[in-house]
């Protein structure tokens, strides 16, 4: 059976690779750093590991009492607010970097990273791998650059094969919940009006739970280097959030222009997914609307125990 590592186990996007994993005959080694999930912890084929990704002698240790094929890393800091100029992102660069050597001194053989968007000129709105320059503004679309750069060269000299996701937007079950979709959802379910920008700006959303599936396919392939995942269909802000309220049947609770947009944002940001179509033969399971459905019902089924405004 193909042994995976399988690191941010526990987060957004790495929780919904677990299963897709297990259906593709992997024997999956799931990385905990305090809390692992209940729902999914008794499943055939998922072993638990805790350790902290940041400490070196963790990893070790890790490393000492498995030796996967290959390694799936989503593990890093992305809290809202605070991630796109945190430096902890060095520290995940820096972890990060230990883990693709670690992984290569115990044998591994291939290793798909989760990249950004935010790693690509966004200037130029239309992103192509390989075309559209790579000028991070932000330091953490900086250091996952750094990342993808140095992991491949190491690859190279180390003799993995090495594969690097670029993602866009992903939304969904368990995101955080001042994000741009849950907040939204969370004010309407509440009775509360939902303030947003203009709505204007173009952006390129994929469920999470397709997103994962991306991933865990191009793990299973034979790709390597860049791969953006995304939906590849531009939808503004202003489609995305309107959709959310008509199913909510709450149309007039929504804000346009209650909130002002981030300086300099650039007003399209979609993603060519011509490889991961063509080459990694990868489609997504879910419609912008089955989606949006599909993660309203989440946010109402957690919700219902905390609200009775909700029942």
């Amino acid at each position: 059976m193909k042994q995976v590592l399988l690191t941010g186990a526990t987060g957004f996007i790495g929780r919904q690779a677990i299963l897709p994993l297990v259906e593709r005959g992997f024997d999956v080694h799931c990385i905990y750093r305090t809390t692992k999930s209940a729902i999914i912890s008794d499943e055939k084929n998922i072993t638990w590991h805790q350790a902290d990704l940041l400490n070196r002698n963790d990893v070790k240790k890790l490393f000492d009492s498995v030796s996967p094929l290959y390694l799936l890393h989503f593990a890093w800091n992305v809290t809202p607010g605070t991630y796109l100029e945190s430096i902890n992102n060095f520290d995940w660069l820096i972890s990060s970097l230990n883990l693709l050597h670690e992984f290569a001194e115990s044998g591994g053989t291939r290793v798909i990273c989760a990249g950004t968007c935010f790693e690509y000129d966004l200037r130029y709105g239309y992103c192509t791998e390989n075309l559209t320059p790579t000028v991070p503004t932000t330091y953490y679309g900086s250091c996952k650059y750094q990342l993808q750069s140095i992991g491949e060269k190491y690859a190279e000299k180390a003799g993995l094969d090495f594969a690097w996701g670029r993602i866009f937007y992903p939304y969904g079950p368990y995101e955080y919940p001042m994000r741009l979709v849950p907040s939204v959802i969370q004010s309407l379910l509440n009775y509360e009006t939902a303030k947003c920008t203009h709505g204007n700006q173009i952006r390129d959303f994929l469920h999470v739970a397709d997103v994962a599936d991306a991933f865990v396919t191009l793990l299973d392939s034979k790709i390597t280097g860049v791969v953006n995942i995304g939906s590849g269909e531009p939808v503004s802000i202003k489609e995305l959030v309107m959709q959310i309220a008509t199913f909510l049947e709450k149309g007039d609770d929504i804000r346009l222009g209650a909130l002002s947009a981030r300086k300099n944002e650039p007003p399209f940001i979609v993603a060519d997914i011509t490889r991961l179509q063509k080459e990694v033969r990868w489609c997504p399971k879910f419609s912008l609307e089955e989606g949006i459905k599909d993660t309203i019902s989440w946010w109402k089924n957690k919700g219902n125990c905390d609200n009775p405004k909700r029942k």
